[in-house]
């Protein structure tokens, strides 16, 4: 696995466990590791806007 590979993974594992922090599972009936990380980074911003 690439650098760039390894760095989106461990952005994308950092999000899911923000989201999952505060209390999100899943996103339109998808579990958040099914997510791309744009998708992830939607919902963060989504969630982040409302608090």
């Amino acid at each position: 696995m690439g650098i760039l590979n390894k760095a989106i993974e461990a952005k994308r594992q950092k999000l899911i466990d923000l989201l999952i922090s505060s209390g999100v599972y899943k996103v339109n009936n998808k579990q958040l590791y099914k997510l791309t990380l744009s998708e992830l980074q939607d919902e963060f911003r989504r969630l982040d806007n409302n608090e």
